[in-house]
């Protein structure tokens, strides 16, 4: 079976301690795959990454990663684990021995394991090959395919940096930082004809210059859909936070035309989340991106349009229409809507906090800026599930992490399992009923002011990274006149409709609301935007499922 050439010698990576065998499974492989890949190999888990990690820097596409199961140091499973964050869409095999295939089954789970292989597997053209074609084949047809990286030249302590770093990471997109006072970032802003006053500096894999880019101008120019492809659809659904991205999947897998707009990126909170594990079919756990970027896959594959770096403004009634109106002016209708706007992170008021936002002040930002956290102090502030998950995250390579608590201890609000985990972390410090009073520092965060609540007492210490997980408010004033919410600007829906057993006054049709249906007919909300909802990734991908059936059900009746 001829193999098709790759343009850019897509790497296929295999690593096995034993050196004997690692040459026979490269020879193998370069018999049947060396005239259209390049074959890879390495003898440890450590210096696999670290080619794996070069290849990415390069830009060099990975299709298929081989790792033996029993390695020293690293196993492939842990191995794999790794790898998964540097080349998500590469297709994962672990070569076994027979007695450790129940080690390969777990693996499905901890690595989402595409295939696992028994040593030795002579015939090569029986037991290995047909594999390998299925899964390149599959590599092919998926949306991982290679692109040169985008590189961001910036100030660490400038917040217009930081918030494009963080727009191109949540979204997916590859790229390399240069800080502007060193010899490579100088250089690219003196190719770009650019003095350094103005960052960041975002090259584009065109050549394209941009400086101080904003997130609609961004996306358009790193591959991101900005333009819906049509006027008129089944469902446009608001958000593409785990409500939305359940209800993109649900509605374009049932045959509805479906957009999805979103106005950062996919994940919403909980895409930023280092580690979710308390979610249904992941017993190890599972980070936000990863559990985003399959959901986001896989409302593609089913046809849903995702929409990024689009900010909506206007919802308004036209006959049977919904018209979803953006800030630049446009705007695209529907049979229906799912409102999934999520909430997003409150800020704190402490005096100087404001003007050190992204200067070393971040809120939700933990997964972007942990790697230049490494060997330091950091404090987070917060004593819910957010905040625990970041604090545990990011004391994998602080020096110290300072957990603040105005509450008299995490129980009441965060998850059992995450307050063992802190318990259990020794450079974690829970300090409760503390507050931040006061952030200090010329251009970047360099102080704290620490009050006790219960004392008065106040304190300063010396802190140059502050991650703020105090609550979330709804995103939702823009349905101010259209869509009843409650006092906290959460909308109301079904049941919250009907107190007394009546609809609003303005409902005029001849049925109650539907369970998630809001005071407009055929305009829906699912997830954390909803008075009284769960604030669980779980609920808020039930409830889109969900409000895709009710959609259906308005649709019927229309």
């Amino acid at each position: 079976m001829a193999q098709p050439v790759e343009t850019a010698r897509t790497v296929i990576l295999t690593v096995d301690d034993d050196p004997g065998v690692s040459r026979a499974i490269a020879r193998d492989l370069r018999r049947r795959y060396g005239s259209g890949y390049r074959i890879v190999r390495a003898e440890s888990g450590e210096s696999a990454l670290e080619a794996l990690r070069e290849l990415k820097l390069r830009g060099d596409p990975v299709a298929v990663i081989l790792a033996d199961y029993r390695m020293p140091r690293m196993s492939g499973i842990e191995f794999l684990e790794q790898a998964l964050h540097v080349y998500p869409g590469a297709r994962r095999v672990l070569l076994t021995a027979y007695a450790d295939t129940n080690a390969a089954i777990d693996a499905i789970n901890v690595v989402d394991l595409d295939h696992y292989l028994l040593k030795p597997w002579d015939p090569p053209e029986e037991k290995l090959y047909p594999v390998l074609d299925d899964l390149l084949t599959a590599w092919r047809s998926s949306d991982y395919r290679p692109v040169p990286a985008t590189k961001v030249v910036g100030h660490r302590w400038s917040a217009r940096s930081s918030r494009v770093r963080e727009f191109l990471a949540r979204n997916q997109v590859p790229y390399r930082w240069y800080a502007s006072d060193e010899p490579e970032g100088l250089r690219l802003l003196a190719a770009a004809g650019a003095d350094g006053r103005r960052l960041p500096l975002v090259v584009t894999p065109e050549g394209t210059a941009l400086i101080e880019p904003e997130a609609a101008e961004l996306a358009a120019h790193v591959g991101l859909a900005t333009t819906p492809a049509a006027e008129f659809y089944d469902l446009v659904v608001i958000g593409g936070g785990p409500a939305g991205l359940g209800a993109a999947v649900y509605g374009a897998s049932e045959g509805l035309r479906t957009v999805l707009v979103e106005r950062s990126a996919t994940g919403g909170q909980a895409g930023q989340s280092s580690r979710i594990e308390n979610y249904l079919g992941f017993p190890d756990g599972v980070s936000g991106a990863q559990l985003t970027e399959r959901a986001r896959r896989q409302a593609a594959r089913f046809g849903a349009e995702l929409l990024t770096a689009r900010e909506v403004t206007g919802l308004e009634v036209s006959g049977p229409a919904r018209v979803v109106r953006f800030s630049d002016g446009s705007a695209v209708a529907a049979h229906s809507v799912i409102l999934a706007t999520g909430v997003t992170y409150r800020q704190l008021g402490a005096p100087g906090c404001e003007g050190l936002t992204g200067c070393g002040v971040y809120y939700g930002s933990s997964l972007t800026e942990a790697s230049s956290c490494l060997g330091q102090d950091v404090y987070v502030v917060g004593g819910a599930n957010s905040a625990g998950q970041a604090a545990v995250y990011l004391a994998r390579g602080a020096k110290s992490v300072t957990l603040l608590v105005r509450g008299e201890s995490l129980t009441a609000s965060m998850s059992y399992y995450l307050v063992q985990q802190i318990e259990d972390t020794p450079n974690i410090t829970v300090r409760t009923r503390t507050v931040v009073e006061e952030a200090h520092g010329d251009g970047h965060l360099e102080q704290l002011t620490l009050r006790d609540v219960d004392s008065g007492a106040s304190e300063r210490v010396d802190c140059p990274w502050l991650f703020v997980f105090i609550g979330a408010a709804p995103l939702t004033d823009w349905l101010e006149g259209t869509v009843l919410r409650d006092e906290h600007g959460f909308i109301l829906a079904g049941p919250d409709l009907t107190p007394d057993g009546r609809p609003p006054a303005e409902w005029a049709l001849d049925r109650p609301p539907y369970h998630l249906e809001t005071n407009v007919p055929g305009v829906f909300v699912a997830g954390d935007a909803r008075a009284r909802s769960a604030k669980r990734v779980a609920s808020a991908v039930g409830e889109g499922a969900m409000a895709v059936m009710l959609v259906h059900r308005y649709l019927e009746q229309s």
